[in-house]
């Protein structure tokens, strides 16, 4: 069996001495780690390739985290993790709405920042290698979940669009929304959620399912900013807020 290269972390804080304690943190826990002092230095490792995690800070020498992290987001898929000073809610609610997929604050526990990167790697880990095709008359009668302008089959794990085509979504963004579709208009906590995602490596203790929620409306929604599928009910959950046809 060939070796499995260890996950490379790109930790980017302008404190040297954060840096080198989350460098050995890694390091002694397997990972492989880059680091960059700026904003100019993070860009130049991740033209390199290989990064498969981000550690950012919200604060970079003055620049800003929430827009770096934007930026990171409109070009990259690799997944962040904010480590800031500031632990504000808005900002925690802003970094992840800008992409971020987990937020933590100084002073933290190196311990704790190498867990929570874990469960983030394993919620981005790739799905399961699929089974073999099934017969064509079988394929032909796959259930589908029909609603607003869109189908989702999830025995070959496709949202079609408007147009017929088929949606890229990540692995937890259709296990999300198939977990909307099966339960329409029907109100599903945070926790309900985790529930429906096992295997993700949820925690408790992040903001993840927001995140979540925030990348698909921008995969569905004609205005992402006042969604009409996907809605919030405020303190509760989220809800598929229209009919489900099943054929």
């Amino acid at each position: 069996m060939p070796q499995t290269n260890p996950p490379h972390i790109l930790v980017v804080d302008d404190e040297e001495a954060v840096r080198e304690l989350l460098r050995d943190c890694l390091e002694l826990d397997g990972f492989t780690v880059s680091d960059a002092a700026d904003s100019r230095a993070m860009r130049a490792r991740l033209a390199e390739g290989g990064v498969d995690l981000i550690t950012l800070d919200l604060m970079l020498g003055g620049e800003s985290g929430l827009a770096l992290a934007r930026d990171i987001r409109g070009q990259h898929d690799v997944p962040i993790v904010m480590i800031s000073g500031k632990g504000d809610t808005i900002d925690r609610v802003v970094g992840l709405e800008l992409g971020a997929d987990d937020y933590i604050t100084k002073p933290f526990h190196p311990r704790e920042v190498v867990a929570r990167i874990r469960a983030v790697l394993r919620r981005k880990a790739p799905a399961p290698a699929a089974v073999p095709a099934a017969p064509q008359a079988a394929v032909a009668s796959a259930e589908r979940l029909s609603f607003g302008a869109y189908t989702l089959e999830p025995a070959s794990r496709t949202l079609f669009g408007r147009d017929g085509r088929p949606l890229e979504l990540t692995t937890a963004e259709f296990n999300l929304l198939e977990a909307l579709a099966r339960r329409p208009q029907r109100v599903l906590t945070r926790d309900v959620i985790m529930d429906a995602l096992k295997g993700q490596g949820w925690t408790p203790f992040d903001r993840s399912i927001d995140a979540l929620v925030s990348r698909l409306r921008r995969k569905i929604e004609d205005d992402p900013g006042a969604p009409t599928l996907v809605k919030t009910v405020r303190n509760v959950g989220y809800m598929l807020a229209c009919p489900v046809h099943q054929g």
